[in-house]
């Protein structure tokens, strides 16, 4: 799975578990900052994602952004697949 495509399945995910303006999510988006989300909303999004992608996300990793979530994802997935 491409980058894009996983930028836009947790796009989607996003908007849809918080009720976010898809319009507003890019990969540089920041989760406290931009999209205004406390410590539970990422965490809600980061259950779904490793339930979607049967990973599992340290979440003392800096992940700030939806990029840096999309990154780990993308690189935790590879591995898992290996």
């Amino acid at each position: 799975m491409t980058k894009t495509e996983i930028f836009d399945q947790i796009k989607k995910m996003i908007v849809e578990q918080l009720d976010v303006d898809a319009d507003k999510i890019t990969m540089t988006t920041n989760f406290t900052e931009d999209l205004a989300l406390d410590s539970l909303d990422v965490f809600e999004v980061i259950d779904k994602i490793e339930d979607e992608y049967d990973i599992e996300i340290e979440t003392d990793d800096a992940l700030a952004t939806v990029g840096d979530l999309v990154d780990y994802v993308a690189t935790h997935q590879e591995t898992s697949e290996d």
